[in-house]
């Protein structure tokens, strides 16, 4: 499970939504994702590998207005037959009532791909 927090605006409430480019950017294992929420309405961010399939979902719940910030942790995915999500372009989305928006992420020197290990018989 990912991690998101409210964070404080001095009581001031977006009057839209936005999603902004995460930071770091590049990052190795871990980067924040921050966001917007005009009003209160069901929010999902999901992030993509580089050849678009969902590899993560952040949150999917509703949420209050408000600006909001999601940590992605690279090391918590995995992709095919390995633990460790390897190095590239990775795609981000938040949709939150008719409010959908798309940016992208560069994973770099993340830690070495591991084989998942092989199930039972």
């Amino acid at each position: 499970m990912s991690s998101y927090q409210n964070i404080s605006t001095n009581n001031l409430e977006p009057s839209e939504f936005y999603l902004c480019q995460n930071y770091p950017n590049p990052f190795s294992d871990k980067t924040t994702i921050k966001f917007c929420v005009a009003y209160k309405c069901k929010v999902r961010l999901e992030v993509f590998n580089p050849i678009g399939e969902m590899i993560k979902i952040l949150l999917d719940e509703e949420k209050e207005s408000g600006t909001y910030e999601a940590e992605f942790d690279s090391s918590s995915c995995h992709s095919g037959k390995y633990r460790n999500l390897p190095e590239g372009t990775y795609i981000y989305r938040l949709q939150a009532g008719d409010y959908l928006s798309t940016k992208r992420m560069n994973l770099r020197g993340s830690k070495s791909q591991e084989p998942l290990p092989n199930p039972s018989p």
